[in-house]
């Protein structure tokens, strides 16, 4: 695991953003926000590279945003 400084503050953007969702979905009884929360949240841990990782951040937000317009 790659300890570089943009990958830690990267790492914890992220599952902040995760956390957030998570509680948010939680809350409400949002399935799908919790389900991205927890994607959000377990991401960085799986990714190898700073990139990998924020396209995975962008895909599960995209489909997220997907799910809530047209679902």
């Amino acid at each position: 695991m790659d300890l570089s400084p943009g990958m830690l503050f990267s790492s914890l953007i992220i599952s902040l953003v995760g956390l957030g969702l998570f509680l948010y979905g939680k809350k409400s009884g949002n399935l799908k926000c919790l389900g991205g929360g927890i994607a959000l949240s377990v991401a960085p841990y799986f990714a190898p590279s700073v990139a990998v990782m924020w396209m995975i951040a962008v895909g599960v937000t995209a489909g997220l945003y997907g799910l809530a317009k047209w679902a």
